[in-house]
């Protein structure tokens, strides 16, 4: 078992930058293979980035390449989001996510465990 919490979220302005963060409890985080999804109002819960076990293999949305970066830190137990250039369509609610299959589960949309989201909205 793994408890995820977020934290970062808030309003930015377009064109901007927040940074998430997310804290693993419970079993060390380098077990699980971790990312990050968003749910939009009125939209289902899409996939963001995910990062292996040890970071060396990342997986993004089209739509943040090169805008949004993931990143972690076993020794603190933590993966982070930097999140550059945003616009109005990053609005949403951000959930971090562990498996303890692979990134590419969490690419293809699954994960066994949530965190309790975090809210970001960007203005025009």
């Amino acid at each position: 078992q793994v408890h995820l919490v977020e934290s970062g979220g808030g309003l930015v302005q377009a064109g901007g930058s927040l940074r998430l963060s997310c804290a693993a409890s419970g079993r060390t985080s380098s077990t699980y293979a971790m990312g990050w999804f968003r749910q939009a109002p009125g939209k289902e819960r899409e996939f963001v980035a995910a990062i292996s076990r040890n970071g060396g293999i990342t997986y993004y949305l089209d739509s943040v390449k090169g805008r949004f970066t993931i990143s972690r830190d076993n020794a603190k137990n933590t993966i982070d989001l930097q999140m550059n250039k945003m616009n109005p369509e990053d609005t949403g609610v951000y959930y971090c996510a562990a498996t303890t299959s692979t990134a590419l589960y969490l690419r293809q949309g699954a994960s066994d465990y949530w965190g309790q989201g975090t809210q970001v909205t960007v203005s025009l």
